[in-house]
């Protein structure tokens, strides 16, 4: 068996679906890359038997069908030194492997593909989902920092996409932070939900930003298949049901701050280094069209204060949080200007745009923290 392809596009390919490759893994042909090669497409597999990845590569030329596993890290680190040239697989009946370059050539040993995993197929039940690949982005981007790392509840680890025949939300929350994204532009024929882990999420996030046109998302009870223009993934999906996250957002909230964003992050940043390093405890204090953010470490005698300019009207009120909750959220809120709306310092602070895109609704919450004063 023999092909030529181009380094860079290959090496670019692998290169995406190589991050499902984990570096310990339990069966050793999960160290492999799976390659297909059916009619002039060569098709890639990478897998870690929860989250399979296939991708497709055109090649230049080929003699025959065929199918090889090879080492995933040995094959990207000799391909990454290979400047853009055609290269030339060449596999024997022993699965020896010959690479040849424009100024010398590769030898490895390849095995074979009877034991790398089948790609899960889904029930006749799978629900259909289509959505632009930028607004999966946009969701899995907003919400990705807010997900959980917690073994009692493995519900919280992943996002949750809640499907309607309105529209689509992307949920994530860790129990102190939740952002909820929800888009207008497209929507389920059936009400439908699943929640997705944060490793195929993560993929999805690096794999988005070099596809256009949608992503069509089929998914049953336990396992979700993404389908892209040049990629594939299907990945084992987290069982269990996911709380009502809308019952947690305070509907009236009668104190609202305007302010600018990136102002309030730099000052959070400075006041913040002065905060307890157990708690990370800041003040935000706001009185007509002020607000001054405070914080003290008793332990070691430091405090540190801030004021900025706001639009606010409300009677003067303080409330807690815990600072890097806070930047986090502010980071990864996509606007110049945020309005942070609230009720009274024990319910949680909400969080949006001053102005939301079209045919989208970004809101994020945050827990507060008990003030001592």
């Amino acid at each position: 068996m023999k092909f030529i392809v181009s380094s860079t596009a290959l090496f670019s390919h692998l290169q995406a679906v190589s991050r499902v490759v984990n570096s310990k893994n339990a069966l050793p042909i999960l160290d492999c890359f799976l390659f297909d090669l059916q009619d002039g497409i060569l098709s890639i597999t990478a897998s870690d038997s929860e989250t399979t990845m296939v991708t497709s590569v055109e090649v230049n030329e080929s003699d025959t069908n065929g199918k090889f596993a090879v080492v995933a890290k040995t094959l990207l680190d000799a391909l990454k030194e290979i400047p853009e040239q055609p290269i030339t697989f060449d596999i024997s009946n022993t699965l020896e492997i010959t690479v040849r370059y424009q100024n010398g050539k590769y030898s490895l040993m390849g095995q074979h593909t009877d034991e790398y995993p089948q790609f899960a197929t889904l029930d006749d039940s799978a629900v259909r989902v289509e959505i632009g690949s930028n607004i999966l982005l946009n969701g899995i981007n907003h919400a990705f920092f807010a997900t959980a790392d917690d073994e009692l509840r493995p519900v919280m680890n992943g996002i949750y996409f809640d499907i309607t025949t309105d529209d689509i939300t992307i949920v994530a929350s860790d129990g102190h932070k939740l952002v909820r994204y929800r888009t207008l532009t497209t929507h389920g024929s059936e009400r439908a939900a699943f929640i997705l882990p944060k490793k195929p999420a993560n993929l999805i996030k690096n794999i988005l930003g070099k596809e256009q046109g949608n992503v069509v998302i089929t998914f049953d009870g336990r396992n979700a298949m993404f389908t892209m223009e040049r990629y594939r993934m299907v990945c084992r999906l987290i069982e269990g049901r996911y709380p009502n996250y809308n019952s947690v957002i305070p509907q009236n909230n009668p104190h609202k701050v305007t302010v600018d964003r990136q102002m309030l992050v730099g000052a959070l940043r400075r006041v913040s280094i002065f905060s307890s390093q157990e708690s990370s405890l800041i003040k935000l204090r706001m009185e007509e069209n002020n607000m001054v953010i405070s914080a003290q470490d008793i332990d070691f005698s430091t405090s540190a204060e801030e004021m900025l300019v706001c639009q606010y009207a409300g009677n003067a009120m303080s409330i807690g949080f815990k600072s890097t909750f806070l930047i986090d959220i502010l980071n990864n809120m996509p606007a110049p200007d945020v309005v942070i709306e609230l009720a009274d310092p024990s319910r949680a602070g909400v969080i949006v745009p001053i102005e939301q895109e079209k045919d989208e609704d970004i809101l994020m919450l945050l827990m507060p923290m008990m003030l001592n004063d």
